[in-house]
């Protein structure tokens, strides 16, 4: 969990715990504490890949719905334009782009090694 966001442990022990030092506190009391931090502290976020809390989440939802049932009775609904943006897609989904490259066969998947590598 230090491993993932030193930042975000000490955030989380002093909101929750009230800790500010937990380099103080002996390491098997940390390990204890540490797992037992709630699913919308930010380590386990961080460690989850959550944007945001659940119910941060949930109340995107709602918006999102009402923003469509109000954007429903619109004449732009009729039309099919001017949809409005979904909130809950900017924190679920992942922005990262990878480069992900598929290979045909050994000898494809070798030359393209050897270029990573310049073998």
């Amino acid at each position: 969990m230090v491993a993932a966001g030193e930042e975000d442990l000490i955030c989380d022990f002093a909101e929750v715990y009230h800790i500010l030092d937990w380099r103080g506190v002996p390491v098997k009391l940390a390990a204890t504490l540490a797992a037992g931090l709630p699913e919308k502290s930010r380590s386990i976020r961080r460690l989850t890949g959550q944007k945001c809390s659940m119910e941060t989440l949930l109340l995107a939802a709602i918006t999102d719905r009402l923003s469509l049932l109000v954007w429903a009775k619109t004449k732009d609904a009729q039309k099919g334009r001017n949809r409005p943006q979904m909130i809950t897609d900017s924190l679920l989904v992942n922005t990262e782009k990878k480069n992900i490259e598929a290979f045909a066969d050994v000898d494809s998947f070798e030359a393209a090694r050897q270029r990573f590598f310049g073998e």
